[in-house]
């Protein structure tokens, strides 16, 4: 949620901000809600204050056996009673209007996230080379499907296409992926393990950013009125709502499992088969809580956590700076991993880190008292997929693959596969 005094402020130049995003975006309601609610706010404080000083008139013309006078003030008091009534029921009205107008609005692009459109991201910089064959590379469906790792077509009896099933070596080594993961962010860049609950309430969905506007992209338990949640972000960015955290304990750096879920509307072409688009796909996901001034200066040490995955299994891929017009919601900034795809001759995002400023914690309430004291700060909170299960599947399989369809691992799988190659 944006600062609403940061908009009175300099509405002009957060609407300027805004429309990096979309060009369409307006504050003047939020600016006309804003101002009728302050103005109702004095006039309910004025009516308040007649209503006390009334009170206490009428207590001493009792006192005093005045009783023409104080049944006079206490048929005025009646009617200002009625016209608090009306004022407040008002004031709840657009207070609750104004809460609506900002929690629809998206996160300001820092002055760093360049303009532009999905297809303008800038490339930072590129990791490895792409492997060269002397073959067609095949696409990693093909490949699992002759080295029988996925079995999309019963998976698609138990629920519906696009949800996956690992079978044999094919779940062998997705848990083999995920235990390494989760090991190598614990041990060698100090993360706290979390394994949290899959299903998550209304407001955890509101806190993170996917409520009110993504609704239709979640999974949704009506009965009990929780969502399954789209990525552990939405769980791990409610850790800590209504709290003050000290500053001697920041950053607080947290890693966690989670099967994610989302409904992915839409048509897909032939080249998104597979594993590159599903409803449900396993994920590491990283999430920091850290005091402003040192957020950005995370962001790129949460990149690079990210990175040292795919470097490790030694897969080709580069690293983008997303535009203003393809962050997601809740992000002020997003850095996103691009794992090369050679069955497809592409790059596929694997990874999105984001720095989402004081967003989430405006929205869950989450505060750090500074250790020089003062008034307490909301925290910034930072996410990123550390990594995403189903898209690396693939380009450990494509990026790997031999003439004979074989598959060779990367060390740190064989190890903990105690085989050399799939196939």
């Amino acid at each position: 949620m944006l600062d609403l005094r940061r908009i009175r402020q300099d509405p002009e130049g957060i609407l300027a901000r805004l429309r990096r995003r979309n060009p369409h975006l307006d504050l003047s309601r939020v600016l006309a809600l804003d101002e009728e609610r302050r103005e109702l706010q004095k006039q309910v404080d004025e009516v308040r204050r007649r209503q006390n000083e009334g009170s206490e008139r009428v207590a001493a013309l009792s006192k005093a056996g005045d009783l023409p006078e104080r049944e006079r003030l206490l048929a005025e008091l009646k009617v200002l009673a009625e016209t608090r009534k009306r004022l407040e029921d008002r004031l709840s009205q657009v207070e609750a209007e104004l809460a609506a107008e900002l929690l629809s609005l998206p996160n300001v692009p820092h002055d760093s996230v360049p303009s532009g459109t999905k297809e303008e991201k800038v490339v930072l910089r590129v990791w490895g080379e792409p492997p060269r064959f002397d073959f067609p590379p095949q696409h990693h469906l093909a490949l699992a499907q002759k080295l029988r790792l996925l079995d999309m077509e019963r998976a698609a009896k138990l629920a519906q296409s696009r949800f996956p099933m690992y079978v044999g070596e094919g779940a062998r080594l997705e848990f083999a992926l995920l235990h390494w993961m989760l090991e190598l962010h614990v041990r060698e860049h100090g993360y706290i393990p979390i394994l949290p609950p899959i299903l998550a309430n209304r407001r955890s969905f509101l806190v993170s950013g996917q409520l009110p506007k993504f609704a239709e992209e979640l999974y949704h338990c009506p009965a009990d009125d929780l969502f399954l949640n789209p990525t552990a972000e939405s769980l791990l960015a409610n850790l800590h709502n209504d709290e003050i955290l000290e500053e001697e304990r920041l950053p607080l750096k947290y890693v966690a499992y989670t099967p994610c879920f989302r409904r992915e509307a839409g048509s897909y072409g032939e080249e998104q088969r597979g594993l590159i688009r599903v409803h449900q796909f396993n994920k590491i996901e990283l999430f920091w809580y850290i005091t402003p001034d040192r957020s950005y200066q995370a962001l790129e040490e949460l990149v690079g956590h990210a990175e040292r995955v795919l470097q490790l299994l030694g897969l080709h891929y580069r690293v983008t700076l997303l535009p203003a017009s393809d962050l997601a919601f809740q992000s002020a900034k997003t850095i996103d991993i691009e794992v090369w795809l050679p069955g497809q001759g592409a790059y596929y995002e694997v990874s999105s880190c984001s720095n989402c400023e004081d967003f989430q914690a405006r929205r869950g309430n989450v505060r750090y008292r500074p250790k020089e004291g003062g008034r307490p700060q909301y925290v910034h909170t930072l996410n990123g997929s550390g990594l995403a299960t189903s898209r690396l599947f693939a380009a450990i399989l494509e990026q790997n693959q031999r003439r004979d369809g074989t598959v060779v691992l990367p060390r740190v799988l064989a190890e903990l596969l105690d085989r050399e190659t799939l196939g």
